[in-house]
């Protein structure tokens, strides 16, 4: 099976996974980065690094041994009413 890499990117922050997985093909890729996504925003709630008021970008950057494969995107945004 392929090994992938999952890049952590918060805001400008890049933070390059070493290990990576190895997974079956682009559905469990997709899904395992969906995944990954979900937690580092759960994360940043429960550690309290959230905007106040403002935005707040994260993101999965998925890359095989050579290239990059799909990047999944998470903006958190703190608007006053």
């Amino acid at each position: 099976m392929p090994r992938y890499f999952f890049d952590l990117r918060d805001e400008n922050e890049l933070i390059p996974d070493e290990e990576g997985l190895e997974l079956s093909g682009f559905p469990a890729v997709q899904a395992e980065a969906a995944k990954s996504l979900a937690d580092m925003a759960r994360d940043a709630v429960h550690t309290s690094r959230l905007p106040a008021p403002g935005k707040r970008h994260m993101a999965i950057e998925v890359r095989d041994g050579s290239s990059p494969v799909l990047q999944v995107k998470f903006t958190l945004e703190v608007e006053p009413l």
